[in-house]
């Protein structure tokens, strides 16, 4: 029973995460977590989730010609060096800090974009 609930969250993630472009982490992690999950577990298994459903929102956005190959590929390649640091960064946190940073950084997008979305009048 347990997997047919995870291949429903994966549905909904997916949708989600191909409609906004968060790649599905920030849904998946606070998932994991609340099913017991350790942060550095529930956040190296929630790449495997980004990775599989990015790949796929990739090709449909590509199709649609909602990519930037240029700027994404730029991007990447800091992020790709970037991602070296972040997990042994991750490992020397406690879980409990990590849950503040990773709300910090949710709580902080938020606001961001409640500021950013008033339309032009």
């Amino acid at each position: 029973m347990e997997w047919i609930l995870l291949i429903l969250l994966g549905l909904v993630i997916g949708v989600l995460a191909s409609m906004t472009g968060l790649g599905g982490g920030f849904l998946v992690v606070p998932v994991l977590l609340y099913l017991g999950h350790k942060a550095q577990m529930a956040v190296g298994t929630s790449f495997i989730v980004v990775f599989l459903i990015a790949a796929s929102s990739v090709a449909v956005h590509y199709r649609l010609g909602n990519v930037d190959l240029k700027t994404g590929l730029m991007i990447a390649l800091g992020g790709v060096v970037g991602a070296q640091v972040g997990p042994m960064i991750l490992a020397s946190m406690s879980e409990q800090n990590f849950k503040r940073f990773f709300a910090g950084i949710l709580v902080l997008l938020a606001i961001w974009l409640v500021v950013n979305s008033r339309s032009a009048v």
